[in-house]
């Protein structure tokens, strides 16, 4: 591959066989190198091939200031996201995670760790991502002779909730508050503790996500259950009525009503997690 522009010693653009524009990554892979000379493929460590014009300009620019070991860092976490969760991440996460642990190791060493107001209920509401955080910051401890605290394996949780959803951090941390004031109203309502081990609760918590997903984005459900809400109410009356309180709840905080099909869900999903909490 021939070199069409340098970053730094360590990051070269080039393209591929189909003329698509790549960053290239190697350690002294464009040491002593001009523009125009030759790389062989063995010199390579990572390519990267990011569909976004926009993000790949940020990305470019990114890695032309930071050290090619975060670059690494921040790959390895993502890769082991995508193999853990099976799915699609959005490329932006590549500029976010890398430029957001470069500051958080280099800050904790100063001495200075930053609390993450949310952590308890990252910890409830994106166990997954928060494992693959916990798993993230041994790989710090290893690579860079330094312990995160787990505050930093909440912040990376965020940041791959952040690329599943295609939404940017202030959002997500919206939609975190919104599930967290959901399951606080139901859980005082019954007076219960939820078992966060059982299928039910994981369902809850999901479909929580896309609701306050489209609360926050203003895009409510199609209202198209009327008859099936009518029998909802009878079976499950006192799950309904859990849910008229969050209904007000909802209402008066971010003056958005919930349609008769968000009652008929989340009753439904109220009835099935409280019953599986009580036995």
């Amino acid at each position: 591959m021939v070199i069409e522009k340098i970053l730094n010693n360590n990051v070269i653009i080039t393209t591929d066989e189909n003329n698509k524009e790549i960053v290239v990554m190697g350690r002294g892979l464009a040491y002593k190198k001009r523009t125009g000379d030759y790389i062989p493929k063995d010199k390579v460590d990572k390519v990267f091939k990011l569909s976004d014009p926009n993000i790949s300009d940020k990305f470019k620019e990114l890695i032309a200031d930071i050290p090619i070991k975060y670059m690494e860092l921040s790959d390895e976490i993502i890769l082991q996201a995508k193999e853990k969760l099976g799915k699609r991440l959005n490329d932006s996460i590549y500029i976010s995670l890398t430029d957001h642990m470069h500051t958080a190791i280099e800050r904790a060493r100063e001495g200075v760790n930053v609390k993450n107001a949310l952590l308890w209920d990252i910890k409830r509401f994106y166990k997954n991502e928060f494992k693959i955080g916990i798993q993230a910051l041994d790989y710090i401890e290893e690579k860079f002779e330094i312990r995160l605290p787990d505050d930093e394996a909440g912040f990376i949780a965020i940041h791959i909730v952040n690329a599943q959803m295609d939404q940017n951090i202030k959002i997500i941390y919206e939609i975190t508050q919104i599930i967290q004031e959901i399951t606080n109203v139901v859980k005082y309502y019954y007076g219960i503790s939820f078992d966060e081990d059982s299928v039910y609760y994981y369902r809850f918590i999901t479909h929580l996500k896309y609701f306050a997903e489209r609360l926050v984005s203003n895009k409510s459900h199609e209202d198209n259950e009327d008859d099936l809400l009518d029998v909802i109410k009878i079976k499950y009356k006192n799950a309904y009525n859990c849910i008229e309180k969050v209904d007000k709840f909802i209402n008066k905080k971010y003056n958005y009503d919930l349609t008769d099909e968000e009652k008929l869900y989340l009753t439904i999903h109220v009835e099935r997690v409280v019953s599986k909490s009580i036995k």
